[in-house]
C-alpha cells in the first residue's frame, strides 16, 4: 500500500513534466541567405526563458529550438557581425542587441530590423504570429507554420523581398556605399504621425503613409505600422514553426508541413510519441500495484 501511495503521488509531477514536454514547440531557424546571420531571441516579461538568444548560422545552415508551452517574444536575424580583436565585443551593424556577445541575454534588437513576433497558446489556446516591418527592415524573412488546425488563420507569413534595394533613400541605412538596411518613418523621422504616438496614438488617427505602403505593397502580409491587424496577425493551434531568413516563394508553400526538414519533423514526432509511450507506461505500472 505505501508503494502504491508513493506512486500515485509522483504521478501530477510526472503528468505536468510530461505535458509540458508533449506541448512544447520546436521553432526551427533556417539561414537561406548567401552570407552568415546571427539570430537574436528575447522573451518577453513574464514568459519562460528560451536555452539559447543568439547563436551563428552560416548559410544553408539550420538550428531547431525547444520553445517552452507560454512563451512569447520576438525573434530576428543580425546581419554585418563581427568581433573587435582588441576588446573581444562582438557587434552587428544591423539588429545589434547591445549585449557585446553572440547571446543577446535580454536585449533587444536595434532599430531597423525585420521581426517575427509569437504569443503561444494565447487566447483560445491558439499560437499568435506576426513579421513587423514596424521597426524597419533589414532582411527577408518568413514564417512558416508546420502544423494545421481548423477554425484558425494557420498561414505563412513574412517578407520574400529584398526591400533594401529600393529603399526611399531618406529611409536607408548604409554601410560600405550600400543600403544595408531600411528605417521606418518612425525612426528616420520621429513624427508622432509615424510612430502612431500622441495625438496619432490610436487606430482612427493613425492610418498608413506613404513609406508604411512601401512596405506593405512589398510584404502584403507583413506589419507595416502599429495598426496594420487586420491583415498581419495570424492564428495556429499547438503549432511549430520554421522561421527562413532570405527565403524563397518555392520553400516556404503554404500547406502544412511543406519546407519541413525530415530531421525535425522526425525528432518532433519522436519526442511527442516518446512523451505518450512513457507516460502510458507509468498509468499502466500505476495500476497494477
Amino acid at each position: 500500500m505505501a508503494k502504491l501511495k508513493f506512486c500515485i503521488s509522483l504521478l501530477p509531477l510526472i503528468l505536468i513534466s510530461l505535458t509540458n514536454t508533449i506541448q512544447s514547440a520546436t521553432f526551427t531557424l533556417t539561414n537561406q541567405c548567401d552570407y552568415p546571420v546571427w539570430p537574436g531571441l528575447l522573451s518577453g516579461a513574464g514568459t519562460p526563458p528560451l536555452p539559447t538568444t543568439g547563436f551563428p548560422l552560416q548559410p544553408s545552415q539550420s538550428n531547431s529550438i525547444s520553445i517552452p508551452t507560454g512563451w512569447s517574444g520576438r525573434m530576428w536575424g543580425r546581419t554585418s557581425c563581427s568581433t573587435d580583436l582588441t576588446t573581444g565585443r562582438f557587434t552587428c551593424l544591423t539588429g545589434d542587441c547591445g549585449s557585446g556577445t553572440v547571446e543577446c541575454n535580454g536585449g533587444g534588437a536595434a532599430p531597423p530590423a525585420t521581426l517575427a513576433e509569437f504569443t503561444l497558446n494565447g487566447a483560445n489556446g491558439l499560437d499568435f504570429y506576426d513579421v513587423s516591418l514596424v521597426d524597419g527592415y533589414n532582411l527577408p524573412m518568413v514564417v512558416v507554420p508546420q502544423t494545421a488546425s481548423s477554425g484558425s488563420n494557420c498561414n505563412v507569413t513574412g517578407c520574400f523581398v529584398d526591400l533594401n534595394k529600393n529603399c526611399p533613400s531618406e529611409l536607408c541605412l548604409t554601410g560600405s556605399d550600400e543600403s544595408i538596411a531600411c528605417k521606418s518613418a518612425c525612426e528616420a523621422f520621429g513624427d508622432p504621425r509615424y510612430c502612431c504616438s500622441g495625438v496619432y496614438s490610436t487606430p482612427q488617427t493613425c492610418g498608413p503613409t506613404s513609406y508604411s505602403e512601401y512596405f506593405k505593397a512589398a510584404c502584403p502580409t507583413a506589419y507595416s505600422y502599429a495598426y496594420d491587424d487586420g491583415t498581419s496577425t495570424f492564428t495556429c493551434t499547438a503549432g511549430d514553426y520554421v522561421i527562413t531568413f532570405c527565403p524563397t516563394p518555392a520553400n516556404s508553400r503554404k500547406t502544412t508541413g511543406a519546407g519541413q526538414s525530415a530531421e525535425s519533423s522526425g525528432s518532433g514526432s519522436l519526442a511527442k510519441a516518446s512523451g505518450v509511450t512513457l507516460l502510458a507506461f507509468i498509468l499502466t505500472l500505476v495500476w497494477r500495484l
